[in-house]
């Protein structure tokens, strides 16, 4: 192992979270029971807010940002953990409370580890990340609501080409559901098709206040957006269905009224990725394991170096990501 190693830290600047690169050692890490060694991290919207400081993510600094890694076990105080394990961990406070995947290494504590499923490299772990583990918790709750069949009803996936609903539409569409990709870029109207989309509705549709209760179309919904459009999806779910949310890149109100819920029986799912218990993080990312398209995987997945994370972090702030950006913490 290198005496010190290329980390992005959370720290304070004229007052103000932002971040920046810094060389750590070993003896900078939290004296937790299990070395990672870092081969991935990813980008997600919570990671653009915390970098940029354009969002109040990092509740003490500094602090390594990432709020995902995959990597190899180098040593481990803890029985259930050994050299060589290859492990996934996604969320449990990273860059919040506790340090990140935006580090050559990283030590955890042995409970936010999972073993990473036989059928995924490193590479495709990152490409899933936070995302994609959060979309297939989605899809595993409307399912489990019995909300959605396949082959019957629309289901509107929000916020469609970035990182959830990527894969949420992906997934959707491979276990035989019917997808409506919400965006409001027309450009990635091709990319989406690929992964399944079989039909477009203009985000900015959805983001004007509406009626409290709107036209039935939607059997189901994976939202990650918030505010009004959530608001709409709610309004324009047919009796019975079920909407899971999970994001709010559109903002954390919900303007909307007890209608749908009272007069259509609609249920909102909330799904929360970070403290999820790890019999429920194990189901998902089996299920991703199963269901999830390698090929689809692939198409929306893109490498970057760490060295990147500046420009990567306004990018998707912006919304001008697309899909998954894998962040190779070795560069």
């Amino acid at each position: 192992m290198t005496e010190t190693f290329t980390a992005v830290v959370i720290d304070q600047v004229d007052g103000k979270p932002k971040g920046m690169f810094r060389q750590l050692a070993l003896t900078d890490l939290p004296d937790h029971d299990v070395l990672v060694e870092v081969a991935y991290s990813t980008l997600n919207y919570k990671d653009g807010l915390a970098f940029t400081g354009a969002g109040r993510i990092a509740r003490r600094t500094p602090l390594v940002a990432g709020a995902d890694l995959a990597g190899t076990v180098v040593q481990s105080r803890s029985p259930d953990w050994k050299p060589g394990d290859r492990v996934v961990v996604n969320g449990f406070g990273m860059t919040e409370t506790e340090g990140g995947g935006y580090t050559r290494f990283q030590k955890v504590k042995p409970e936010w580890l999972m073993r990473l499923p036989d059928g995924f490299s490193l590479e495709q772990a990152m490409a899933i990340g936070t995302a994609g583990y959060t979309a297939a918790l989605c899809v595993l709750a409307l399912e489990d609501w019995g909300a959605i069949q396949p082959n019957a009803g629309e289901v509107v996936v929000t916020g469609a080409a970035g990182g959830v609903g990527s894969i949420a539409v992906s997934l959707l569409s491979s276990l035989g559901y019917r997808v409506t990709a919400s965006t409001g870029r027309p450009e990635t109207h091709a990319y989406l098709s690929s992964l399944g989309a079989s039909g477009f509705i203009d985000r900015a549709s959805l983001a004007d206040k509406g009626g409290a209760l709107q036209k039935e179309r939607w059997a189901g919904a994976v939202d990650t957006v918030g505010s009004t459009t959530l608001a709409n999806v709610i309004a324009q779910t047919v009796y019975g269905g079920a909407v899971a949310t999970c994001g709010l890149a559109g903002g954390a109100d919900l303007p909307a009224t007890v209608m749908p819920f009272i007069l259509r029986g609609v249920t909102l799912l909330g799904i929360d990725s970070v403290m999820t218990p790890m019999a429920k993080r194990v189901r998902a990312w089996d299920y991703l394991d199963k269901h999830l398209n390698r090929d689809h995987l692939a198409a929306m997945t893109s490498v970057e170096p760490m060295s990147n994370l500046p420009a990567l972090a306004d990018a998707i702030l912006a919304g001008k990501t697309r899909g998954r950006v894998v962040i190779d913490v070795t560069k």
